[in-house]
């Protein structure tokens, strides 16, 4: 089929030299794309977390410093004849003191898994957004390829009626041809005109959007290779992949993680704390006595609250309820990713049984616009009868250019369903998509 053959790279996969790959505009965009950019800015926050929790490891060392006047008046003072009712002395304090943990009901050993799993989790978000801009990238780049097609064929469905005006123009100048037959060509050919123009504003569309997904321009897109050796055979081991893979799935397992490590360490206050404290203090002139006053002091300290008004056990119970709605939450994700799955596949499955149709619609229109071009010359069909299968011809062309592109993206949809969109391109996810043990 003449009019169509220009989408054939498209399915042998033929790239053209010199031009923007897919797998290009798909790496520029994880690398440019603020939704990514900003799950690597909070995936990088969180990971602070960690160290902030892991201080709790460390000992506290506190410097104080103190001077200024003091004015005391007590039974001391004012029982001695030589102060009068009070005394002022100029006051100065020095204090240095350490604290080692070294029990604190594992407090510390939780947050810092609790802070880990939901590292983890930002972390999965990264990949998920990478994932999901990846593939609103691929749509970006298809739907300017198509309209760059569509235009193609909207110029060529222009030249065919400019052809026909002509010709029609030609034989009323002979005296063969009828006026009407000339107005009529001639409004055909002001709504090609139109048709042209419309698709030219849909491209301008596309590029737009492009742009506004990619970051740059598109210049010299070419035809990706049709992905179809990665699609499983059966949507059962599409749903299998996904659940196995799916990284929004894996951080809403984190978030359940997280949510244990908490409880755990709601559990903390219940136990006693012990720390290993030492300090050092020289102060001078305190309280009425002129001198100095030093002391160091090395203490194991034990500290345990025996009431609070019910607030830890309340803590408790609140981190349980905390762990059951991210096992809901976690739940309800695993049904959207199935969910997701089920839609991608029957999306392809759709677009492929009508893929042979619209085939056959486009070869037939061809071959009608033709016979009726030879029957038109021979006096056989009227203009109308041309100009008809002319337009069906454009009609049926551009359908089954979408179905070529829908097909395609529906592909790379189940990728994405998957989880596998970035590998499938042989792409490398962020760093910060990275994962740590929470152990």
């Amino acid at each position: 089929m003449k009019t169509l053959f220009f989408v054939i790279p498209l399915v042998a996969g033929v790239s053209t030299a010199n031009a923007e790959t897919l797998r290009e505009a798909v790496d520029i965009t994880l690398k440019t794309n603020p939704d990514v950019l900003s799950a690597v800015h909070e995936r990088q926050a969180v990971a602070q977390e960690i160290e902030q929790a892991r201080a709790g490891y460390f000992p506290t060392v506190d410097l104080a410093l103190g001077t200024g006047y003091e004015r005391t008046s007590n039974p001391a003072v004012r029982n001695n004849p030589a102060n009068g009712s009070s005394v002022g002395y100029n006051r100065n304090e020095a204090s240095l003191n350490g604290r080692q943990m070294l029990f604190d009901g594992l407090e510390t050993k939780n947050e810092v898994s609790r802070h880990r799993a939901r590292t983890n989790s930002r972390a999965h978000s990264v990949y998920s957004a990478s994932e999901n801009t990846g593939l609103e990238a691929i749509d970006a780049y298809l739907n300017v390829l198509r309209q760059q097609r569509i235009v193609e064929l909207a110029q060529d469905n222009l030249e065919a009626h400019q052809r026909t005006h002509d010709q029609i123009l030609l034989r009323s100048e002979r005296g063969v041809g009828r006026r009407a037959d000339g107005e009529q060509s001639l409004g055909r050919l002001a709504l090609a005109e139109t048709n042209l123009m419309a698709e030219q504003s849909n491209l301008r569309d596309a590029e737009t959007n492009y742009l506004r997904v990619v970051g740059i321009e598109a210049t010299s897109l070419s035809d990706p290779e049709s992905p179809a050796g990665l699609i499983p055979s059966t949507v059962e081991e599409a749903i299998n992949a996904a659940v196995s893979n799916h990284p929004t799935l894996k951080a809403a397992n984190a978030d359940l993680e997280s949510a244990n490590y908490q409880h755990e360490t709601a559990l903390a206050p219940f136990f006693p704390r012990l720390d290993f404290e030492v300090g050092v203090r020289q102060d001078n002139n305190i309280d009425a006595v002129r001198g100095s006053d030093r002391d160091v002091q090395a203490m194991l300290r034990l500290r345990y609250n025996l009431f609070n008004g019910g607030r830890d056990s309340a803590r408790r119970e609140e981190t349980a309820a905390l762990i059951n709605q991210a096992a809901e939450i976690r739940n309800n994700t695993h049904r959207e990713v199935e969910e997701s799955t089920r839609l991608s596949w029957n999306a392809l499955q759709t677009v492929r049984n009508q893929m042979a149709y619209f085939e056959t619609y486009a070869d037939a229109a061809e071959k009608t616009r033709d016979a009726y071009l030879q029957q038109f010359s021979l006096g056989q069909r009227t203009l109308l009868d041309l100009l008809d299968s002319e337009n069906e011809l454009f009609r049926s062309s551009i359908s089954l250019i979408e179905a070529q592109y829908d097909e395609v993206y529906a592909m790379y949809r189940i990728l994405n369903s998957m989880g596998m969109l970035l590998e499938s391109l042989e792409i490398e996810a962020p760093e910060a998509s990275t994962t740590v043990a929470t152990n």
